[in-house]
């Protein structure tokens, strides 16, 4: 009996809890209504989730945040992917929109408010970001994702390399005239500033990953298909479109790898990722000692096409391109992207996928991902132009184009609003000396030398005078001569090579030249009587000022002659910029280890200032040697200054436009390069005092520009370098509740 009763008294208390938590529930959901009809709900929403409330309203408080991928979710209340662009799984309105998604009370609202309200939220967001990355660990996940991007930027220090050793034998192979030469250096720089610009800024707009996948694409396409085409007008066209692919590397590797690390290991592995540039360009050195001094690498099909080594140097280039767009479609989109466009469910996975992997890493597969609520930045609404459905395809592609390109433009002109104004502007004064120094020098450089080299080469020349040689057969290669008032009688050149060989008022009379080839030869005011010449280059271009009396051409080698047998000077020049890009390695090292501890700025500008110094040392190089010396110098000191450079500029800017602030501050860099390589290589040979005076007072002054930016080391980015300070305040006691 008593047991009968106590079940009944048991039924009936079970009854009541329930009946009390159903009307309690029923309460909180018509509370939320009240509070979305009042346009209270989506500032509740910013900083609910971080309060530390009683455990009732923790139950109901996330329904709206929490994704279907995540876990503790009931099934009243489970909602669907498109509740976290604000429409429900019920189409009714919420959270201020109205049925079709458009905004109705925000619409009514100070646009300021909006925009302080998401300034808020951003710095929250930025907050959280950095302890779930703490928590996701560094491990497995971000070296892999290290090498994949590491590869993309080694294509961009390959292309950059490609350009100064192709641009001599393409030149020559092409027969390009001098006023046409030079402009495969300045084209491909030009290509590569448009892409900076216009890949970075839509990185911002349609994601890191699909943007990087393209330009790689765009890059590694023309780069291939430029080793093919016989045209220079062609070539120069592809090569720029190669350009225009590769500039986007730069602007979305370090902003894409570095929303995957967490404060701590920011700057030092952004320095280590800036060692795969390095290693583009020792590998477009040694790639191009290995192949293009070959001559006998190629094949013709006839006289219409032609195959050369540095073509097939041209193809071995495009091969870490290649590797990284294949390896990028295996790697995901940034997780801090998705939550600024909103797509929640999307950046968590991704984060699960990022903590597991390390997790799995470390042996601690058990470990459970705690996150499942992340803070989304408030979304402001803008006026978007619609195109007609029945609108024909090319004008929908067009239409695409031109929003595309409209929205690229606004978020570039933000980067000009305040506070980021003025980081820009320093940033681009930064990113425009350093680069202007640097790529000029690198152009001035190789030319010195190689002006040295043509100096001591001149000093060797053999001058012969007054000569008479009869019934003599020249099989042997001629290099390094003058001869003057020669008479050359009833003699065969036959097989032979004339390298450097000036004849002057010299007379030919009954010779025989039979495959004979010349390299940087002439004949001046010569006479040729009854000369016979089958399966020559000699032409009109060769022979200044002579005459031809009684003589024959045949067969005659057509185009320009490429040969590199016994040409050492091709071995040295590629080896000359072997040791200058190996010599940046320590430079290297020791930024990646010092980046945290003395800091971006310390580095940034101290490195630019040195460089700027030993400048003045070139006042001693006097011969090659000291001339390699000083270009290694130089290198090692400003390797230092570029990898503070890129760390800074990824971390100055906030989310929504740090691709294209990055892009605008790459494009002044390849406009730079374009105007140092015109400038300095105008002063070959010439003087040194302006060079010298140009390139130390524009890495001073930079260096100097450098030193006024704000300190991003420890810094979260998003927060505190980008907003007014009333607005940068997050209370302590919300951080400790936003793991759940």
């Amino acid at each position: 009996m008593d047991e009968s009763y106590n079940n009944r008294t048991s039924l009936v208390k079970g009854a009541k809890d329930i009946a009390k938590e159903a009307k309690r529930h029923a309460a909180k959901k018509v509370s939320k209504v009240v509070n979305r009809a009042a346009d209270e709900y989506s500032s509740q929403r910013n900083y609910s989730q971080f309060q530390n409330e009683d455990d009732d309203d923790d139950d109901g408080r996330y329904e709206d945040y929490a994704s279907d991928a995540t876990e503790g979710h009931d099934d009243e209340d489970e909602i669907y992917e498109g509740e976290y662009q604000g429409v429900p799984a019920d189409g009714k309105p919420r959270d201020g929109h109205d049925s079709l998604g458009q905004l109705v009370s925000d619409s009514m609202r100070d646009r300021k408010d909006l925009e302080q309200e998401r300034q808020a939220d951003e710095e929250e967001l930025a907050q959280q970001y950095e302890l779930i990355m703490q928590e996701c660990g560094h491990g497995r996940f971000q070296w892999q994702l290290f090498f994949v991007l590491g590869m993309a930027l080694m294509s961009d220090g390959v292309e950059v390399f490609v350009v100064g050793f192709v641009l001599p034998s393409a030149e020559l192979d092409m027969c390009v005239p001098n006023s046409g030469a030079g402009w495969l250096g300045s084209i491909v720089y030009l290509g590569m500033m448009m892409g900076a610009f216009f890949w970075g800024g839509l990185s911002d707009k349609v994601g890191r990953k699909q943007c990087l996948l393209i330009a790689m694409s765009v890059n590694g396409f023309f780069s291939f298909l430029s080793s093919f085409v016989q045209g220079y007008g062609m070539f120069l066209f592809c090569r720029m479109l190669s350009g225009f692919g590769i500039g986007g590397a730069v602007p979305i590797v370090f902003p894409y790898f570095a929303e995957f690390l967490a404060r701590e290991k920011r700057g030092e592995h952004l320095s280590w990722l800036c060692m795969f540039w390095m290693i583009g360009g020792i590998y477009a050195s040694a790639m191009a000692w290995l192949i293009i001094p070959h001559y006998g690498w190629s094949f013709s099909m006839g006289s219409a096409y032609q195959f050369h080594s540095w073509r097939v140097f041209v193809v071995v280039c495009a091969l870490p391109c290649v590797c990284a767009v294949v390896a990028l479609t295996f790697i995901p989109e940034s997780p801090r992207f998705f939550l600024e466009m909103g797509k929640h469910d999307e950046a968590w996975m991704v984060l699960k996928q990022i903590h597991d992997t390390n997790m799995r890493a470390r042996g601690e597969p058990e470990k459970v991902f705690t996150v499942n609520r992340i803070k989304l930045p408030k979304h402001l609404g803008e006026l978007v132009e619609m195109q007609s459905d029945s609108a024909n395809p090319v004008a929908k592609v067009l239409f695409r184009i031109r929003t595309e390109l409209r929205g690229i433009w606004l978020t570039f002109m933000k980067c000009f609003n305040y506070p980021v104004r003025d980081n820009t502007i320093k940033l681009a004064i930064v990113w425009f000396t350093l680069s202007f120094g640097y790529y000029g020098l690198s152009v001035w450089f190789p030319d010195v030398i190689h002006h040295l080299q043509s100096d001591e080469y001149a000093s060797r020349v053999k001058t012969h005078n007054n000569e008479r040689i009869e019934d003599f057969t020249f099989n042997f290669t001629l290099e390094n001569q003058i001869h003057t008032n020669g008479v050359f009688v009833n003699d065969r050149f036959i097989s032979m090579k004339l390298k450097s060989i000036t004849f002057i008022d010299s007379t030919f009379q009954n010779c025989y030249f039979d495959d004979v080839s010349t390299v940087g030869s002439l004949f001046k005011n010569c006479s040729f009587v009854e000369a016979f010449f089958y399966n020559t280059d000699i032409d009109d271009s060769k022979l200044v000022g002579s005459r031809i009396i009684n003589s024959s051409f045949h067969h005659n080698k057509t185009g320009c002659q490429m040969t590199f047998d016994d040409d050492y000077s091709a071995y040295w020049v590629y080896f000359v910029n072997f040791l200058g890009t190996l010599a940046v390695l320590p430079g290297n090292i020791v930024s990646a280890l010092l980046m945290d501890k003395i800091g971006r700025l310390s580095m940034l500008g101290g490195s630019m200032v040195l460089s700027g110094i030993s400048c003045f040392f070139l006042w001693f190089g006097t011969s090659e040697s000291m001339m390699i010396f000083m270009l290694c110098l130089y290198n090692g000191l400003s390797i230092s200054a570029w990898n503070s450079l890129d760390v800074v500029t990824a971390e100055l800017y906030p989310t929504d436009r740090r691709g294209t602030g990055f892009g605008f501050c790459n494009a002044m860099c390849k406009l730079a390069a374009v105007l140092g390589n015109l400038i300095f290589g105008s002063l070959v040979g010439i003087t040194k005092a302006i060079p010298i005076l140009l390139a130390s007072t524009v890495l001073v002054g930079g260096g100097l520009v450098g030193l006024r930016l704000p300190d991003t080391r420890g810094q979260c980015p998003d927060v505190e370098l980008h907003y007014p300070a009333a607005f940068t305040h997050v209370p302590v006691r919300l951080l400790l509740n936003m793991l759940s």
